[in-house]
């Protein structure tokens, strides 16, 4: 495959808007795609705008940032140096939809390239490393400059060819936002679930019918400051599962081949990469993570997910979460996920920072118990194929992007052709 190599500035008008998030009179109503909206996504889509920030500009920004079909925008300044220059591909005219600021927008000369196909050249490791290299800033903030965004190196083979490449990625990116658009779906769906039982109170009674709806007896709890049934009582997080805290991993390096990924905040929100580091496979069972487990990550990010990337051993910081008296994980890990929230609330109201969580705060937790392990176990039969179906499609989710991420080094250097790569699909 024959590439020539171009200056972006040269094939490209690059524009770094400065269009903030405050509304101000007199100018028009825009949606603002944001730093995040560009950051989180391989492409935006019309769908994607009604969820993003509400604000006003000039008439003149509104001409130069509008997002149209074809364009390409990516994060041009950040705290983390990490965080730059990360780029997303407009796949539709969005109707009054601007770029926000600390973001560059592309418009491609598509005469000498396309915009999906510089989204996928972008996301290379080959750009990653150039903007490395090229950063400016330390300590608080990193920038591009506009020398370095105009002199970004650009190798393009023939239009037809970048079409196709294009064309490659956008559908397995297709599938990664379905199965994405499908999780949230049943996350709700599963959290409705679990609202509607234990929250609300109308899990089914002995006649199958909603307990609290259909007149079931209730009763003020005073520790928990509501009415909940009759027979039920108040217990606290540490009751229902344990929490067992990952090691100091760097003090367990392998000294063979057998080994384990390192699981740090960073693969919770990432997955494992080239960077991640390595524990030995003798840890103990207690501190290695499967798919489908509960992690919670207690410090200064309050987080909690199901694992789904792999086999890894757990890093301090993170809690694994197991069931304790013979509670379910759907049980435990909604009256985690609700509890978070309250931590969240509370940090909010201090107006500071819930900096950790202790095995002290999560014995001094105050949350609603059964009676018995009937309602839990039932809850868990229809919440269980639900959770578990969540977990297949991230195991899917991490596959394609892991394939994405490996193509375009095979693209670029002729181990494999569009044709081959197609083939397989």
């Amino acid at each position: 495959m024959e590439l020539k190599k171009y200056k972006l500035g040269d094939i490209a008008e690059i524009l770094i808007s400065s269009i903030d998030k405050k509304s101000k009179e007199g100018e028009s109503p825009v949606r603002l795609c944001n730093f995040v909206d560009v950051y989180h996504n391989w492409a935006i889509t019309a769908d994607m705008v009604g969820n993003f920030m509400e604000s006003t500009t000039s008439e003149k920004n509104i001409d130069r940032f509008s997002l149209k079909k074809g364009y390409v925008a990516f994060t041009k300044d950040s705290e983390t140096r990490d965080d730059i220059g990360v780029p997303t591909y407009i796949a539709e005219d969005l109707d009054n939809t601007v770029l926000g600021y600390h973001c560059a927008l592309v418009k491609p000369d598509e005469n000498i390239i396309l915009g999906k196909y510089l989204n996928v050249f972008l996301h290379s490791d080959y750009i990653k490393r150039y903007f490395e290299l090229n950063a400016t800033g330390s300590g608080m903030r990193y920038t591009l400059s506009v020398d370095t965004l105009y002199n970004i190196p650009i190798l393009a083979p023939s239009l037809d060819i970048q079409k196709r490449i294009g064309d490659l990625f956008s559908n397995r990116d297709r599938k990664i936002c379905i199965n994405r658009s499908l999780n949230h779906y049943l996350e709700a769906m599963a959290k409705q679930l679990y609202d509607y039982w234990f929250v609300q109170f109308d899990f089914p009674d002995d006649n199958g019918k909603p307990y609290k709806s259909s007149g079931g007896k209730m009763v003020w709890n005073e520790k928990l400051k509501r009415e909940i049934p009759q027979g039920w009582s108040h217990g606290s997080l540490i009751d229902i599962a344990n929490y067992t805290n990952g090691l100091a991993c760097q003090k367990f390096r392998p000294t063979d081949e057998r080994k384990l990924p390192v699981i740090k905040i960073k693969e919770m929100h990432d997955g494992f990469s080239s960077e991640t580091e390595y524990v030995t496979a003798d840890i103990s069972e207690s501190v290695k993570v499967y798919d489908g487990d509960v992690l919670f990550s207690w410090s200064a990010s309050l987080e909690v997910m199901l694992w789904a990337c792999g086999n890894g051993g757990l890093n301090q910081h993170i809690f694994k979460v197991t069931s304790k008296n013979g509670y379910p994980k759907s049980f435990y890990y909604y009256q985690l996920l609700n509890y978070i929230a309250h931590f969240k609330r509370m940090a909010e109201a201090r107006k500071t920072t819930m900096g950790h969580i202790t095995q002290e705060h999560l014995q001094q937790s105050i949350i609603v118990l059964p009676p018995d392990l009937t309602i839990p176990n039932q809850l868990e039969v229809r919440i269980s194929p639900i959770l578990e179906q969540i977990v297949l499609n991230n195991q899917e989710i991490i596959k394609l992007t892991r394939q994405r991420d490996e193509l375009l080094p095979l693209l670029m250097n002729g181990q494999v052709s569009v044709k081959q790569l197609n083939n397989d699909l």
